[in-house]
């Protein structure tokens, strides 16, 4: 019966591979990967438009998105994901579960060190998914881990670990990452990764330098720096110049701008989507928030802000998630502004009302976004404002404070789990940004997370979505295609199923 639950998971992974890296299957062999010969050694720069967070602690840091993408280099879990979107041993070599998929056990590798070179131990495993789940505070650092009861080495090389609740995807959650006892995690920045990081000037550039013990394939590049660059126009150039080899999440328009660079296409594996405080008035009123899914044209913002480049999405899921994508959903809500008016005045707004889009400076995809939507809501009567804020105060104030009426931003996975696009959105989940609340949604999702039965959790977490589309939590726009831009001499960027950015992979070329 292990062998039965272990094989749910990888099935899960599987399915994810055959749309892994976000590229489309037609599009042809992207330019910068083009099979050079490897030169080992040498250095980086990568331009990002927003800081890490001030915390670097990995347990912490988990709800930013951007944090997340780069510690991936720095911290590893007991599992990792590789570019095909498997769950793969790092930290632990092997892992199995029982029948009912509420008690796991892994064998950790013997060999691995952390970046201070300790060697990792058992007791480092037992800290560390102790500290995530919150068992002696009480209050999880990482919902992924939420539902750990105990955690305990039953040997010198063997964790186990026993769940508060069956839970058959729990493997794309041990990614969580492993850290030393004993250190200060908001101080000393820790990990087992191909890379650690040697310095970092707050707002200016972040330094990681090659792991040169690390267990696995070592890196090729002995120096990556990163340079915060928070203005898009300002980056384009810095890339133009020189002054900056690589970039990633750039859109249609930035690309175009740089004919002598290498251009990557790829997706961002997250939901665009305009996200809605349903405790806002009048966004309380499902028929209002009908209203924005059909007044606004989805197809429209593709061809006018990202030259027809992206893939059009109806709820929570994006098309990697191959399994539990809904492609039906996408065009439940057909623009129709007169539908869009109807239903305004069927909720009391028959002369439309007025509302403020919050939206991160630093993301022209966003911003672009918003203006596209600003322009098609007034057809319909109502009348948006833009608030362009900086990253960290959109991080604070929006998403952690929850002080804001829409905003345009996407969600990721944290791993290749249905439940890390779904769990957002029960009324009583911390990272329910949007204060969605359906009595029905929670019950779904309630089923889905008790049943290891593969087909009914499928069935299950297909109808939360569903559930989201047709009670219009939020209006879901689209997966935004995630172009990379990458200096002549460099190749070998891969393109993950979710989000992260693998350094490890790049190598300079020879001339």
């Amino acid at each position: 019966m292990k062998k039965r639950v272990i094989a749910v998971v990888l099935i899960l992974v599987m399915v994810l591979a055959l749309a892994a890296c976000g590229k489309k299957n037609n599009d042809p062999a992207p330019s910068g990967n083009g099979g050079g010969t490897p030169v080992e050694g040498g250095e980086i720069v990568v331009g990002v438009t927003a800081d890490l967070d001030a915390s670097l602690d990995p347990h912490v840091s988990s709800s930013s998105a951007g944090t997340r993408e780069v510690l991936f280099n720095v911290f590893e879990g007991l599992v990792k994901p590789d570019s095909e979107g498997n769950m793969v041993p790092a930290i632990a070599e092997s892992f199995s579960a029982n029948d009912t998929a509420d008690v796991y056990t892994f064998v950790l590798r013997q060999g691995v060190k952390f970046h201070n070179g300790n060697e990792v131990k058992a007791s480092d495993v037992v800290y560390s998914l102790s500290r995530a789940a919150g068992l002696e505070t009480g209050e999880p650092l990482v919902s992924d881990v939420a539902n750990i009861k105990a955690v305990e080495a039953t040997d010198d090389k063997t964790i186990q670990i026993t769940l508060g609740t069956p839970d058959a995807e729990f493997l794309a959650h041990v990614t969580t990452a492993i850290i030393p006892e004993g250190i200060d995690p908001n101080t000393e920045c820790v990990g087992t990764g191909p890379y650690k990081l040697t310095s970092r000037t707050v707002q200016e550039s972040i330094v990681f330098e090659k792991n040169t013990e690390y267990w696995g394939e070592a890196a090729h590049l002995d120096k990556v720096t990163l340079k915060i660059i928070d203005n898009a126009e300002t980056l384009v150039m810095s890339l133009k110049s020189g002054a900056v080899n690589m970039a990633t999440h750039l859109i249609a328009s930035q690309v175009n701008e740089l004919p002598d660079m290498n251009i990557l296409e790829g997706s961002s594996n997250a939901v665009q989507g305009l996200y809605l405080n349903n405790q806002f008035e009048p966004f309380t009123k499902i028929e209002v928030r009908q209203a924005l899914c059909y007044g606004i044209d989805k197809q429209e913002i593709l061809d006018i802000a990202f030259d027809g480049h992206g893939t059009l999405v109806g709820s929570s899921m994006f098309p990697a998630f191959k399994k539990y994508f809904m492609d039906e959903l996408t065009n439940h809500y057909e623009y129709n502004p007169e539908k869009a008016k109807e239903l305004l005045a069927a909720a009391g707004y028959p002369d439309g009302f007025e509302f403020t889009i919050t939206v991160p400076s630093n993301m022209q995809q966003h911003v672009d976004t918003a203006q596209v939507i600003v322009e098609q809501l007034k057809k319909i009567g109502v009348t948006a404002k833009i608030n362009q804020v900086e990253w960290a105060t959109w991080l604070e104030e929006t998403y952690r404070g929850r002080n804001y009426e829409g905003t345009i931003v996407s969600f990721d996975a944290h791993g290749v789990a249905a439940s890390d696009m779904l769990a957002r959105f029960q009324s009583d989940n911390s990272k329910n940004i949007s204060y969605f609340a359906s009595e029905a949604y929670d019950a779904k999702y309630k089923e889905a997370m008790s049943t290891t039965d593969d087909a009914a959790q499928t069935a299950a977490f297909k109808e939360c979505e569903k559930i989201l589309t047709e009670e219009a939590a939020n209006v879901y726009i689209q997966d935004v295609a995630s172009f990379v831009a990458l200096s002549k001499g460099y190749e070998g960027f891969k393109f993950y199923p979710l989000y992260v950015c693998d350094f490890a992979s790049i190598y300079k070329v020879a001339e």
